[in-house]
């Protein structure tokens, strides 16, 4: 039993591979793809000189002279000070009171590569040489279609499973208003009919060719020339054709010609890529259980995430939250420490995915509504047919 059991399991995990191999493909490209933007980043990004502009020694020298002014004994013209301070800090470049080599290291220019292909971009981390913005509109141009094909793809997973636990949970309402509306007298009797029912159908065996002619009177009527040796022999050799073993036909060629089992393989696996994005279209779940879903993944998150983040509470860090998987991204909330946004990608890119199915809902129940307010319009648009009297 081991060794024949052998084969079934070494099936069952090729096709559990071949099935999977296409998501994996593309959540592996992306990993690999931002990989090599980070040390393509951190290279170029990290190791620039850093020169002192005009408009930074501009500044200093306003701020000195800012500062020289302000006293402790100046009241009368502090509202004026602060906002000449203001005014200069505005015009202020954040660039020129970062380190390169602090914010652009691998883990830094990783989450830069994730703000880009995510499209959610912050703004507090961007490219300052001329290379460097040239590489990241490049970047971009492959990484942000590579992230809405993985987008598409895994959505088509998660909606596989809303569509199913969807479906699980109207059949077990369903039992259950069926179960309080029915009586017990009515429910004993229903069962009693349905085993009745069920005990009525008998269910026979295939009869084998003879067995029909035999059994038919009207062959027995028909002329000698209908009952022939060649019928007889025709019959008989069709009935032994049907009651020999099966023989396993795939066997056969993937013994004779293994290339033709791979071809079917990769056929198969061929297929799956074509797939991607039926089952995103057929999902057809509530819009206010998505909203749910999406409020609670996002709680969960704003509950977490002040642990990490010192500066934030539960309610920027929803905000932030918000604001991220929407791929607005202002940029005004960001995160401190960017180690934990390797942590939180993947929070990212699922909380993505179940927004766009969310948004795909919303826009398919919006389609629906603008149809049926065009033709509602177009019905009371249209004349009334008069009927004249003859």
């Amino acid at each position: 039993m081991a060794t024949a059991s052998q084969p079934l399991r070494g099936k069952t995990c090729k096709k559990i591979f071949w099935a999977v191999f296409p998501h994996a493909c593309f959540i592996l490209s992306l990993v690999i793809y931002a990989f090599l933007g980070a040390l393509m980043f951190s290279h170029i990004e990290g190791n620039r000189e850093v020169t002192l502009s005009e408009e930074y020694r501009t500044f200093l020298q306003n701020l000195t002279y800012l500062a020289r002014k302000l006293s402790d004994n100046v009241t009368e013209n502090e509202k004026m000070y602060k906002n000449d301070i203001r005014e200069l800090f505005n015009t202020a470049d954040p660039v020129w009171f970062i380190n390169p080599e602090d914010r652009w290291n691998f883990f830094g220019s990783l989450f830069f590569c994730c703000t880009v292909f995510t499209t959610v971009g912050y703004g507090n981390t961007y490219p300052v040489t001329r290379i460097g913005k040239y590489l990241c509109m490049l970047y971009a141009l492959f990484g942000i279609p590579l992230m809405f094909l993985v987008l598409t793809d895994m959505g088509d997973i998660l909606a596989t499973v809303l569509s199913k636990s969807y479906n699980e949970f109207r059949k077990v309402q369903s039992k259950i208003q069926a179960s309080k509306l029915c009586s017990g007298s009515t429910c004993s009797k229903r069962n009693e009919l349905k085993s009745r029912a069920q005990s009525k159908i008998v269910i026979n065996e295939p009869l084998t060719i003879m067995e029909v002619l035999r059994s038919q009177s009207g062959m027995k009527r028909r002329p000698l020339k209908y009952r022939n040796v060649e019928l007889f022999e025709m019959l008989i050799a069709r009935e032994n054709e049907n009651t020999q073993p099966a023989r396993n036909k795939s066997m056969e060629r993937w013994s004779s010609c293994p290339e033709l089992a791979r071809g079917k393989t990769v056929s198969r696996v061929i297929e799956n890529f074509d797939k991607i994005g039926k089952e995103l279209e057929k999902l057809d779940v509530p819009i206010v259980l998505m909203v749910l879903v999406i409020f609670v993944y996002i709680s969960c998150a704003a509950a977490i995430l002040p642990n990490w983040e010192r500066n934030m509470d539960f309610q920027e860090a929803f905000y932030f939250c918000f604001i991220t998987l929407t791929t607005i991204g202002f940029g005004d909330t960001k995160l401190e420490h960017p180690k934990f946004f390797l942590f939180f990608s993947l929070y990212i890119m699922i909380g993505m995915e179940i927004v766009f199915i969310a948004f795909k809902l919303g826009q398919d129940r919006l389609i629906v509504l603008y149809k049926k307010v065009i033709s509602f319009c177009a019905e009371k648009k249209m004349p009334s047919k008069k009927i004249y009297p003859k």
